[in-house]
């Protein structure tokens, strides 16, 4: 995979998916937005911004206030790739954003999603 491919796709076009994947299951957008605060530092007015001006992966994560410090505490694999062993630093990000997204429409705990 390209991973330049990636990391220039919108997040604004890839976000209605993951609320799609999330209501679905019977979880909530407001859910879904909590998740990726925590996981970003963006303040939900600031997640906002971010989705309504179209920014790629790549600013998305650039301009995140901060990663949250419990990022290491998320395992395991998406997409049959263990999160652990994913090299480039901004793959690794997106990957943990799927992964959260996962546990979010599987019906995790919020407590447990953020590592409390």
């Amino acid at each position: 995979m390209n991973n330049d491919r990636v990391f220039k796709m919108s997040f604004a076009g890839v976000y209605p998916h993951y609320v799609n994947k999330v209501e679905k299951k019977g979880r909530t957008k407001k859910e879904l937005d909590e998740v990726i605060c925590w996981l970003t530092g963006y303040s939900p007015k600031e997640l906002a911004a971010q989705i309504k001006d179209r920014k790629s992966f790549e600013t998305f994560f650039k301009e995140a206030p901060s990663l949250n410090p419990k990022v290491k505490q998320i395992t395991g694999t998406i997409c049959g790739v263990r999160i652990e062993d994913v090299e480039h630093p901004l793959m690794r990000k997106i990957r943990y954003m799927d992964k959260l997204v996962d546990e979010l429409a599987k019906g995790r705990p919020m407590a447990k999603i953020r590592r409390e």
